[in-house]
């Protein structure tokens, strides 16, 4: 009917013969052609004249029906491959493997393949090192006859080069800032993390659901304080560069500790350091795109402050903090005789130790049980010079 209008308007002259055939998508010369049959014949010289006709190469019903039979009556157990094998040798079949396997899955004799899924590209690698960085964790049985722990791996994507291994009881947000603090202090600041979503990363409120808008937590107030995006993946199959990698460390780490009669992880922790990470860095490592580094030194930043776990608290009017049952004293600086009433951080840091800092300075130093350590060693002022005398 579209074609019968647009050749209509065109016959009246309200559109050119050209711009018919462009709308119909139809070459001048065929359009010229259903012309001539639509003078002769009207609606039926535009019609498909194989419509209603048997197609010379269409298999018989008849042939559709004894497929099916054969294949549900003798050959239930076959797969369809194996099915059409049968069916050219004992029977006499012509028609395709592709047609068999169509016919029989539009009769329920055939289950339909699983779709292939949503269409991913390989991502390129970054061209810099230090652009950006993969963290994960892998839990395994590394040591034979030992609990299982969890090994967490730091390692650049421009490269493929580990820049920080260790095992640990369980990943968290401590094994997470020990791996930051190894490569903060080693190389410097990066530009982007890649992790999974795990709770320690961010939070998500609702299940099924994205991570939720704002973060607080302790990695993303770090990476935030540095300017270091993070990137969290969707799917295992995101992070492929760091899974590829935890199936090469498994099958050779655990081997080499077996072969180095090593029975618990602090000796794996050092022979992680020591032996293996050099070793898989010269067979695995690449070369990257561009010599240069995007690594940046960080100058004048309390690097033990940041990497802390931070938690904020008030101190109370005797000049104590409050903090997991332990009552932390503040004594006076000289900057500050008190600080009641003010609020602080009490930090944990990477060694158990505990800290509280006020508007960005260490004024408080304890132990793990909440012992008091000296901030600063005291020093002994030294006397003024004398004036010199007048001139008479």
């Amino acid at each position: 009917m579209t074609r019968a209008e647009v050749i209509k308007k065109a016959v009246e002259k309200e559109i050119t013969w050209l711009q018919a055939a462009a709308i119909c998508d139809l070459t001048p010369r065929h359009l010229a052609r259903l012309r001539e049959r639509f003078e002769q014949m009207g609606m039926q010289g535009l019609e498909d004249g194989r419509r209603g006709k048997e197609q010379p190469r269409h298999i018989p019903e008849a042939v559709e029906a004894e497929l099916c039979r054969l294949k549900r009556e003798i050959y239930p157990d076959f797969t369809v491959r194996h099915f059409h094998e049968f069916g050219e040798k004992r029977h006499g079949f012509t028609h395709s493997y592709t047609w068999t396997l169509t016919v029989l899955q539009r009769h329920g004799l055939a289950d339909k393949g699983r779709g292939r899924g949503q269409y991913r590209r390989k991502r390129e690698r970054r061209p810099m090192r230090g652009m950006l960085l993969h963290l994960d964790a892998s839990r395994h049985e590394w040591v034979a006859g030992l609990p299982m722990r969890d090994l967490n791996v730091l390692l650049d994507d421009a490269d493929g080069r580990i820049l920080f291994a260790r095992f640990v009881v369980e990943e968290g947000t401590r094994s997470t800032l020990e791996a930051l603090a190894h490569v903060f202090r080693q190389y410097g600041r990066f530009c982007e993390l890649y992790t999974d979503r795990g709770s320690h990363f961010c939070r998500t409120s609702e299940a099924e659901r994205g991570p939720d808008e704002i973060q607080t937590g302790q990695v993303t107030r770090v990476l935030r304080s540095l300017g270091i995006g993070h990137i969290r993946a969707r799917s295992p199959e995101a992070r492929g560069r760091s899974e590829r990698a935890f199936g090469t460390i498994q099958g050779r780490l655990p081997q080499e500790l077996r072969l180095e009669g090593i029975t618990d992880y602090d000796a794996a922790n050092a022979y992680l350091v020591e032996t293996f990470l050099p070793d898989f860095n010269a067979r695995f490592a690449v070369e990257p795109q561009q010599p240069e580094s995007a690594f940046t030194r960080l100058v004048g930043l309390d690097l033990e402050l940041l990497l802390s776990i931070q938690h904020e608290r008030r101190v109370r009017n005797d000049n104590t903090v409050l903090f997991e049952k332990m009552e932390l004293q503040l004594s006076s600086v000289p900057e500050r005789m008190h600080f009641a009433k003010c609020s602080v951080l009490v930090h944990r840091f990477l060694d158990d130790s505990l800290g509280v800092s006020f508007q960005g300075r260490l004024v408080g130093r304890f132990t793990a049980d909440g012992r008091a350590v000296a901030v600063h060693p005291k020093t002994t002022r030294k006397p003024a010079p004398k004036r010199a005398a007048a001139s008479a």
